[in-house]
């Protein structure tokens, strides 16, 4: 049941990311998508039967249209900077250093790739509780950690996201 979905969900990623529905992408999808889910399939339903864990997977698809959101807007964001005519006064990167309240390795894991899949940041370092990001200016550094992190905190402590942390 583990690999089973694990290969659905990736496959179903790979179909959106890939865009092509032929049979020669199909096929590579299929190949490369059950030899991920061979390998890390109990990384994702280590505990499949545990109705927390059941939340925990509904919490986190619900999370990727939010992310993806997030991607887009920081696309545009990072273009807009890239493309001023005044971007070498507005690119002002920093390395921030923050603690997180994340505790299960998923759920950092989760957060980490999160940060470098948002243009304009990359996760460089994540060291006994504490994330060091680079990012691009002051505003996306004051951001950090924010809602990502409450999103994220809310799907591995099976709670239902409810609103913004304050510090947003």
């Amino acid at each position: 049941m583990a690999f089973i979905s694990t290969f659905l969900i990736l496959f179903i990623f790979w179909i959106f990311i890939s865009g092509q529905i032929d049979w020669w992408h199909l096929s590579w999808g299929v190949l490369c998508c059950a030899l991920v889910a061979y390998i890390s399939h109990d990384l994702l339903f280590k505990d499949i039967r545990s109705k927390g864990k059941i939340k925990e997977i509904t919490n986190f698809v619900k999370y990727i249209p939010w992310l993806l959101y997030q991607i887009i807007r920081a696309n545009i964001y990072v273009a807009r900077l890239a493309l001023h005519p005044k971007m070498s006064r507005l690119i002002d990167p920093h390395i921030i250093r923050f603690k997180t309240k994340l505790k299960k390795e998923l759920a950092v894991v989760t957060f980490a790739n999160s940060i470098t899949l948002t243009p304009g940041t990359i996760t460089v370092l994540i060291k006994d509780g504490y994330f060091y990001v680079h990012a691009i200016d002051k505003s996306v550094a004051e951001a950090l950690p924010g809602e990502m992190e409450d999103r994220i905190h809310s799907i591995y402590s099976c709670l239902l996201y409810t609103s913004p942390s304050p510090r947003d």
